[in-house]
This record gives structure tokens, sequence and C-alpha cells, in this order.
């Protein structure tokens, strides 16, 4: 007998069962004899992981009333005795640990030399609930929860498609979780799908508890602020994606599940832009792009006007901003930071306080701390306009990810302006801008399809076309399909 292989001798494989798990307290041993044939028999199982009643009822029951007929083989008790859907069989007396302290129970019968891993997991379950990080007017209600076969599940139920293929694998040295990686099998380039396998492969982490350690291990450029997977919990923005010709990875233990290739203009963009009219849709998208650089250089703006380019500001609102700036102790730049700190206090609190007491309190202390510092005379009146149109506009922003991106690259371009007025903002944006030309995802151009040009595509960039109009799929992707259909 080989020292990781399973003997069939009852007493000394059950000595190996509890020599193997004699540390971990939690799991649970039933011995037991088969009904009808003289043999015993034993079950391993993890207490409050494993769902109880089924062993009860479905194995125990089964084993102990059942009429066993010599000889009992392997593939008697597989084919003949356990009513089970998900079994496997281990010869090996290696790896079934694993397996059992993650919910499955073992089952190990006298004169068998291998062990059965019968899928008992029964771990507490978060209904599916409407994503609190992307809510939305019109559209559907529910998101991903936490167990990966239920967000598989909900992809499978957007409807009817041969063509979705969801291939799982496993990720993790030492704390082993199912990866799936979902598709569409006659839209998606086979080229981008080998690169999506070849960076899982590289990913050699103890443990990946979150999809943003696999959103970090698997980007192009490590060193960028913007990030290059869009996550979310939204099913409905998963379908659509892979319809698109993308690649969706979704990560046993949490709901949000990983899209990529991603562009910048994919941040900006809401699910419910596609479910209400293209009119007022493609209003509402161009006030978000300009939401998105107000809220960034906004601040930066008001310190060059203030700090170096004076002359620039027409001369009745320039005579209010200075009677209003009479007694401020410091520079603009300093009340700015000051101002914009304070506010992302504020957010960050209001964040990891009780949902409660949270917004009131970002509120209130909002409204405390502004109007203390303008009666204090530390900072001027139109700067908590612009501070506030700032915090306003930043919240217009669908992805909460993107939004910390553009939330600190707002410190950057207050200090290019500190420095050096409207050119040090006009340095910045060219940096920015350079940066977002040569930055890909996945080999895509981030920027696409504004760069590289391609007109065919805008259908959806600024503005959104009626849907009718849609009916290609974005070239860059490089889909098998080009049409949608219709």
């Amino acid at each position: 007998m080989k020292a990781d292989s399973w003997s069939g001798d009852f007493d000394l494989d059950i000595g190996r069962f509890r020599e193997q798990t004699a540390i971990h307290s939690d799991l649970r041993l039933r011995e037991l004899e088969l009904g009808g044939a003289p043999l015993r028999a034993a079950l391993l199982f993890v207490e409050g992981l494993s769902d109880k009643e089924f062993i009860d009822r479905h194995l125990i029951r089964m084993l102990m009333k059942g009429r066993f007929e010599p000889p009992v083989t392997a593939e008697y008790v597989k084919n003949r005795i356990l009513s089970v859907g998900a079994l496997t069989e281990r010869l090996s007396a290696s790896g079934w640990l694993a397996k059992t302290l993650s919910g499955h129970t073992a089952l190990l019968i006298e004169g068998i030399p291998e062990i059965f891993l019968i899928d008992t997991v029964h771990a507490g379950k978060r209904a599916p609930q409407e994503p609190e990080s992307e809510g939305l007017v019109r559209g559907p209600r529910i998101g991903f929860n936490e167990s990966l076969s239920d967000n598989t599940a909900m992809l499978r139920m957007s409807g009817e498609n041969e063509s979705l293929v969801i291939s799982k694998r496993t990720v993790g040295r030492r704390v082993k979780r199912e990866l799936a990686v979902a598709y569409m099998s006659d839209i998606v380039d086979p080229e981008l799908l080998r690169e999506v396998h070849r960076r899982l492969d590289r990913i050699d982490l103890d443990d990946l508890p979150e999809s943003g350690y696999v959103e970090q291990l698997i980007e192009d450029n490590r060193l960028s602020p913007f990030q290059q997977a869009q996550n979310t919990e939204r099913p409905d923005r998963v379908v659509a994606a892979l319809l698109e010709g993308r690649v969706a990875l979704l990560l046993d233990g949490t709901p949000f599940a990983l899209i990529v290739p991603v562009t910048l203009s994919m941040l900006l963009q809401s699910p419910e832009d596609y479910y209400e009219r293209w009119l007022p849709v493609s209003f509402i998208r161009i006030l978000r792009f300009v939401s998105v650089a107000v809220s960034m250089l906004l601040p930066s703006i008001y310190i060059a006007f203030i700090s170096f380019n004076p002359g620039l500001i027409p001369t009745k609102l320039a005579v209010t901003i200075i009677e209003t700036r009479t007694g401020v102790p410091f520079p603009a730049y300093i009340e700015a930071v000051f101002m914009e700190i304070a506010i992302e206090v504020l957010r960050e609190a209001g964040l990891r306080l009780p949902k409660p007491i949270g917004p009131a309190m970002g509120i209130v202390g909002g409204l405390i701390i502004g109007e203390a510092a303008v009666q204090a005379g530390f900072i001027s009146p139109i700067l908590v306009i612009v501070v506030a149109a700032t915090a306003i506009t930043s919240f217009t922003i669908p992805s909460y990810s993107a939004g910390i991106t553009f939330r600190y690259l707002r410190f950057f371009a207050m200090l290019a302006a500190a420095l050096f007025g409207l050119f040090g903002v006009v340095m910045f944006l060219l940096l920015i801008g350079s940066h977002l030309v040569k930055l890909k995802s996945f080999g895509v151009p981030y920027l696409s399809p504004a760069v590289p040009y391609r007109l065919s595509d805008w259908k959806d960039l600024l503005v959104r076309l009626p849907t009718a109009a849609m009916k290609k799929r974005p070239r860059i992707l490089n889909p098998k399909d080009p049409t949608r259909g219709g």
C-alpha cells in the first residue's frame, strides 16, 4: 500500500482520519454500520458549515437503513446507494481534508480503498438585494451576493443562451477559492480570452479574499492611478459587457464582479443610460462628463485665478472676490487644501459610521465646519461655494472606484496651480492626457473609441444614439460576431 492511498482496512483508515483531523475541533466524526451488511462506515463533516439536516436524512439514514448487497464496491455505492448530485471520489489520502474543511462530507466505507466527498456546504447566504453602490431609478433591483454559485445562476437567469460559458478555476495557494471566468463563446475574441487566462495563471498568493486582489494582480499598469478593470455588483451590467465581447471574472466570497477590458468612458456610464430614451440620456451623460471635469479642476482653477491670473477674472467679479477675501490670513492654496481635506474626512467618516447617522453627520459636519471657518475669517465664502460645487459634481460619477481616482487627482491639480498658475493646470492636463493615451486594459486603449479614433463607435460615447442605430459591437474588442442583430 502506498503511503498516500487508502487501504480499505477500516481500522487503519479511520486511524488516519483521526490523526489528520486531531487539531480541528470543529470536525465531527460519526461512525456507523451499514444496513444489511457487516461493514463499518464513517462520516466526517464540519459542524456549522456542513448541512447537518441533509447529512442526517440523506446520508446517515440511507447508510444505516439501506439494504446493502455484497460485494460492496465503490461503483455499487456510487450508483445504487448515494442519491446525491455532487459526488467526488478520491483515491489519494492527501488533499481530501481541504475539501472537508470547506464544507464537504467525507465518507469512508470498510473494504473500499477510496474516499467519497459529498457536497454538503450549507453556509449562510445573503439574499440578492439591490446594489447599494450602483443605485438606479429604473432598472433591475437585483445584485450579486457572496456566493459564487448564486452569482453564476443570476447570469444564467438573464435568458436562454447556449453561448454563455462559465469556466471555473481555483485560486489561492493556502486559502483556495473558486473563480469563474464568464464570456460569450461566439462573440469574445479568442486572443483576449487567452490573455485573461494567462494573467490568472500568474497569480500566486496565499489568499484572494476579494476581487480587488485579482484586479490589482492582472492589470496592465500597476503604477497608474486609473483602474483597469471595472467592478460591479449588477448582473445586468455584466451581461451587457459580455454581449459586447468582454470577459467577466467572479470570485467566491465577494459580490463584486470584474469586467475586462475597460475604457474610461465605461466608468462614466450608468446602466440606466440604456433603459431610458436616448435624448434625455444623452443630455445627462454630457452633464456627467462636464461634472467630472469640474470636480477635478474647479479648485485648481480657483487657485490659479486668485494667486497668479487675477487679470482674467471679470472686474466686478474680481472686486467681489477681493472683498470676501479681506482678512483671510492664508493664501488661496492653503485654504483650498484645508477645505478639501475637511470634506474628504467628512466623507470617509460618513461611510464608516452606522448608516442611520452617517449621512446626517456628513451634512451637519460640513455646514458647521464651513460656517465656523467663514465666521472665524479662516476661509472666504467664495471658496465654500467652490468646494461645495466640487463635492456635488463628484457624486455624479457612477463608479465609486473611479470617483476615488478623480478625487485624489484633484489635489495634484491644486498643487500644480499653486506652483505655476493656469500654466500648471494645463501641464497637469497634458500629463494626465498623455498617460491615458498610452494606458491600455488587456491590450485595448483606455481612451477608445476616442483614441484611436473610431467614428463608428462614437454612437455610444458622449451621446447615446437610439438603440436601433447601435447594431455594431465595439470594433476595438475584435468580436467574432460584430453585429448585434436587428
